[in-house]
């Protein structure tokens, strides 16, 4: 075993010491904690949970950022950002404290690994083979130091970044309080003016009234003067003379009009007349009939002639065909109010017209009489059935037409004829053609196959009961009418 001598010391201190290289990077500021377990293997003491590493605090702190952004407001979220570049600050200036302390631990470890070089080179045997274990324990000290300055630089880094971006963030916030607070002086100044526009629009509203106000009074005692002068020049017994004259006056215009109308008819058939062999007879208003006769010499038999009745609207003059019409006599019906009736005479191939001098009048009063029946729970009629199928029916007994919202009923007593709810196979109008009793007959089609011919007791309550048919089925959205009728009235 060779022996080491007393002067060592100052040998390590003058050979094996060299100078500290100038890339040496130092990350502490205390030496690694180790100690030295069996076998001569180094063995890390694990530091206390208590003490969090920096990366851990940044992490921590910027979770906590992060959650109350939301909750802050501007100002306050200012003042944490200050405080967090504040808090990055300070960390920076730990990171600086620890590579010094970092550069300390390498120039020892640098120390003590060229010491025990020179060591292994003056000793031998077993001594010799502890100093190369504690040098192999300096390289794995020093490659540990090594790791954990990688560490140290990646965690400052990432604390420069989040330095930045605090500092972003507060220059930022700060921008951002202040175009909020120019906003809201902007804001403020805004609601003065309006608020100085509105005294002063009401400082003039309020010198308007006053002004006005008088004025209105005045011109009110002047209306007030004005009426108890007139109040006291017409006495109560003159107003209602005149009143009184007024009515008789308007009786009297109202006769006049209608006289002036019948006398304008009867001008139109005459010259009519004196053109045609042929003229109408006959009041033009629903509730009466119109027969055809002869006004010439020269005009043939009726028995000898061919006849087809036409409507024709007011409006458009288009000429609609009135199937079943091809008799002398025709009874209007509610279709043909207010529309002009047309008939076409055929007598030894030649044709011949007549027509209304005007449109069919409505039947004064029956208007008012439907939307009375309307009102009513039921609606009967008593009739007497002319015609089933086309044929001539022998009872001349009464029956009752119920006409209900949904359906018509024929019935007598407990027998009921028939009874259909309204579809579109249903016809129902008046008879189209026949004498006198024309206007009180009525043609309905209940189903295929079954129709009658009713004859009512009078002509206003033949004309409601079709009316009212006609209404409740367009209630149910059928349009109910004659024969080749392209449509009924809607009401």
């Amino acid at each position: 075993m060779t022996r080491v001598g007393r002067d060592f010391g100052d040998t390590m201190q003058k050979e094996a010491v060299p100078p500290v290289s100038a890339d040496v990077v130092f990350t502490s500021s205390r030496f690694p904690n180790y100690k030295i377990g069996a076998n001569n293997q180094i063995v890390e003491v694990k530091e206390d949970p208590k003490v969090l590493s920096m990366k851990e605090v940044v992490a921590r702190e910027t979770a906590q950022l992060l959650e109350q952004q939301k909750r802050l407001s501007v100002r306050d979220l200012a003042s944490k950002f200050e405080k967090g570049l504040a808090a990055a600050a300070k960390l920076s200036d730990e990171a600086k404290l620890r590579e010094a302390a970092s550069l300390e631990k390498h120039v020892l470890l640098k120390k003590l690994r060229d010491a025990l070089e020179a060591l292994r080179g003056r000793v031998a045997g077993k001594n010799k083979e502890d100093v190369e274990e504690a040098i192999a324990m300096v390289e794995a000290l020093a490659v540990q130091l090594t790791q954990r300055e990688g560490e140290l630089i990646q965690e400052k880094a990432e604390v420069k970044k989040l330095a930045s971006f605090l500092k972003q963030a507060s220059e930022d916030a700060k921008k951002l309080v202040d175009e909020e607070r120019a906003f809201a002086r902007a804001e403020i100044e805004k609601a003065r003016e309006a608020v100085q526009r509105v005294e002063e629009a009401l400082q003039e509203h309020e010198r308007i009234s006053r002004a006005s106000g008088q004025q209105d009074i005045d011109e009110l005692m002047k209306e007030v003067q004005e009426a108890r002068r007139i109040k006291m020049l017409h006495q109560p017994s003159k107003v209602m003379d005149m009143e009184q004259e007024l009515l008789a006056l308007r009786l009297q215009l109202v006769e006049k009009s209608k006289h002036s109308l019948v006398l304008q008819k009867e001008l139109a058939m005459n010259k009519r007349s004196e053109e045609n062999m042929y003229e109408l007879d006959g009041t033009e208003a629903l509730g009466s009939y119109l027969r055809i006769c002869p006004c010439s010499e020269r005009a043939l038999e009726l028995s000898e002639c061919s006849f087809q009745w036409y409507r024709l609207s007011s409006e458009a003059g288009k000429k609609e065909l009135i199937s079943g019409a091809t008799k002398s006599v025709y009874a209007p019906e509610p279709f043909d109010v207010g529309r002009i009736l047309h008939a076409e005479i055929i007598s030894d191939g030649q044709m011949t017209t007549v027509a209304t001098t005007g449109p069919i009048d409505p039947a004064p009063g029956l208007g008012n009489y439907v939307e009375a029946l309307v009102r009513r729970h039921d609606i009967e009629f008593n009739v007497v059935i002319v015609q089933m199928n086309g044929l001539d029916h022998s009872s001349q007994s009464i029956h009752v037409l119920h006409i209900g919202k949904m359906r018509m009923k024929l019935h007598k007593g407990k027998t009921t004829m028939t009874k259909e709810y309204y579809s579109t196979s249903m016809q129902l109008c008046g008879v189209r053609g026949g004498g006198n009793a024309a206007a009180q007959a009525a043609f309905w089609q209940a189903k295929v196959g079954l129709s009658f011919v009713l004859a009512f007791e009078s002509e206003r309550e033949r004309n409601a009961a079709i009316m009212l048919a006609r209404r409740f089925a367009f209630d149910c959205n059928i349009m109910l009418a004659g024969p080749d009728d392209r449509a009924a009235p809607a009401t």
